[in-house]
């Protein structure tokens, strides 16, 4: 085996996400598994060089991994010719300065959602990356969830016949910081910092609408802010001017409706986090982040109501669970390692910025359509901008 090095710039490692999804559930943990096998005789292995504001933060999770390379210098990483890939998990606000200067410099790129934000400015930097001729991605990790996976394959099977709607619940209690400590950082509520419910979950929803069930053509949203002030992570109390909640319709090509509530004020009643109930002329299904359930129409129950007495059925034990059928990987990790792919053999891609501004204008669109009080088409978008 001929070890292949890929030395990757990690930019915002120390945030949650960045840390434990990218660094330590991806990149490192394809090092210990060896490295990426191409099947060709060769062995990616990442190099990560840990980038960020915060020197000892930096410092610290190199210790402990037993990295060699960190910095606080961006555009020193950025001018070392051995770079090949700049990745960003930074603060969104943040983002759209750094993934340029990676353009400029001739890095790959690969970041998380929302690119930028506004349209323009994920346009813009989709633009730069084509015309520099790198290879650029936007992580769309819901897609590789398992319970995803099994939806999409019940789909490809034709189990459900036509497809008539999609309802998603998402969210969960976030305290607000008081007497328990906010499980999400007190940014992610403040819209002077590209907080907001809708520019962190309008994106996620885009590319599972899009991939699985056809183009959003329009969306309908409310927008609030439920919970109007909170405690930051030192105590202090601070007003949330960014949403924490978003109910939308979103009507898809191909004429099906989906509704979707995105939510960190809501207490959970559901198997999962995240779940979505898809509804077709044949069958059903409630696909979760792990779990996906069926029923399938020669086994769909007739239900008579009747609010004057109790219920006879226990209608969730009419559900059949979906089998693995295999083995299914972290999903952060294994869009990385097609990613890693890609940058190294020009394996197919289709997950790249422009793509991801895809995912921003459905946010923008839905912040304007609860601020307007009405529904908005949704363009297709094109290499050039809108069609």
């Amino acid at each position: 085996m001929t070890r292949k090095t890929v030395r990757i710039a990690m930019n915002g490692v120390t945030g949650r996400m960045g840390y434990r999804q990218h660094l330590v559930r991806s990149v490192l943990a394809i090092r210990e598994q060896g490295g990426l096998d191409l099947g060709d005789g060769t062995v990616l292995w990442p190099e990560p060089v840990l980038v960020g504001r915060r020197e000892h933060a930096l410092q610290d999770i190199a210790e402990r991994h037993g990295l060699e390379h960190w910095s606080t210098d961006l555009d020193a990483v950025l001018a070392d010719p051995a770079i090949d890939i700049y990745f960003d998990a930074q603060v969104t606000s943040a983002r759209e300065e750094a993934v340029r200067k990676a353009i400029a410099a001739g890095k790959h790129v690969y970041c998380e959602k929302p690119t930028a934000t506004g349209l323009e400015g994920a346009l813009e930097l989709a633009g730069l990356a084509r015309d520099a001729g790198i290879k650029h991605g936007v992580v769309q990790d819901k897609l590789f969830l398992p319970g995803l996976l099994k939806l999409k394959r019940l789909i490809d099977g034709g189990f459900f016949g036509r497809i008539l709607s999609v309802r998603g619940e998402f969210g969960y209690w976030v305290f607000e910081g008081d007497w328990q400590e906010a499980q999400r950082p007190s940014w992610n509520y403040r819209a002077e910092d590209g907080g907001g419910i809708v520019v962190d979950m309008f994106p996620h929803w885009e590319y599972v609408l899009h991939e699985l069930f056809g183009a959003v053509k329009s969306v309908q949203a409310h927008v609030t802010t439920h919970v109007p002030t909170r405690w930051d992570e030192q105590g202090k109390l601070y007003d949330a001017t960014a949403d924490d909640a978003a109910y939308g319709i979103f009507q898809l090509e191909g004429g099906a409706v989906a509704q979707i509530n995105s939510s960190w004020t809501v207490r959970v009643n559901r198997d999962e986090l995240v779940e979505f109930q898809v509804d077709g002329t044949e069958g059903s299904a409630v696909a979760g982040l792990r779990a996906c359930r069926v029923q399938h129409r020669s086994a769909t129950p007739k239900p008579v109501w009747n609010p004057d007495i109790p219920a006879t059925e226990r209608f969730r034990d009419q559900w059949q669970e979906v089998p693995d059928n295999g083995e299914f990987d972290n999903g952060f990790k294994a869009q990385w390692e097609l990613f890693l792919r890609h940058v190294v053999l020009d394996e197919p891609w289709q997950w790249d910025l422009f793509a991801g501004a895809r995912g921003v204008q459905l946010a923008e669109l839905g912040l304007k359509s609860s601020a307007e009080g009405r529904r908005l088409d949704v363009p297709e978008l094109t290499a050039g901008g809108l069609l």
